[in-house]
């Protein structure tokens, strides 16, 4: 069986005050960060295709969270939700979903205007195994995703990640 891509199906409502569309590359599977996540300890990581596939419908419904300064992940921070999950072009792990556009204007804003030229995204995981705890770089086989933040590009873990309204 070959997973490609998982959604909740959301009535469409149009002119919803509080429903802003997003899109966004959450990771990119296969490929080492280029920086250490936080909860890492320091190492830099590979979340392998297999553990994501396998982890994909955690995804879905997860919050998407932010900190005032983008800097880091704020888990009770909500400001939107996941909706769509699906593997993309060279092993990239895209995400869509809704924005609370009426609840964090300003974070709406900020995203619209800056969004895939400054902004990227982070995965949030627990239940993680990793194959070797002494290697340099972690090869995680499997997790489930808790949810996901939205940072400024040169704090998230792959430079690659990105944000923007659709």
């Amino acid at each position: 069986m070959q997973l490609e891509s998982m959604a909740v199906e959301m009535p469409r409502v149009e002119g919803h005050p509080n429903r802003c569309e997003f899109r966004g590359v959450l990771t990119v599977v296969d490929a080492p960060s280029e920086r250490a996540p936080s909860g890492a300890r320091g190492h830099r990581v590979v979340l392998t295709r297999k553990a994501a596939e396998a982890g994909l419908a955690s995804l879905l419904g997860m919050a998407l969270d932010y900190a005032p300064t983008m800097d880091r992940h704020d888990a009770r921070r909500k400001i939107g939700v996941i909706t769509a999950a699906d593997f993309g072009e060279r092993g990239r792990l895209e995400i869509e979903g809704y924005l609370y556009a009426k609840d964090f204007p300003e974070v709406v804003k900020e995203i619209g205007e800056s969004g895939r030229a400054r902004l990227g995204l982070s995965y949030e995981i627990a239940d993680a195994r990793v194959a070797d705890v002494n290697a340099s770089v972690w090869v995680l086989t499997q997790c489930t995703f808790t949810g996901a933040a939205v940072l400024l590009r040169d704090k998230a873990a792959y430079a690659s990640t990105w944000i923007e309204l659709q």
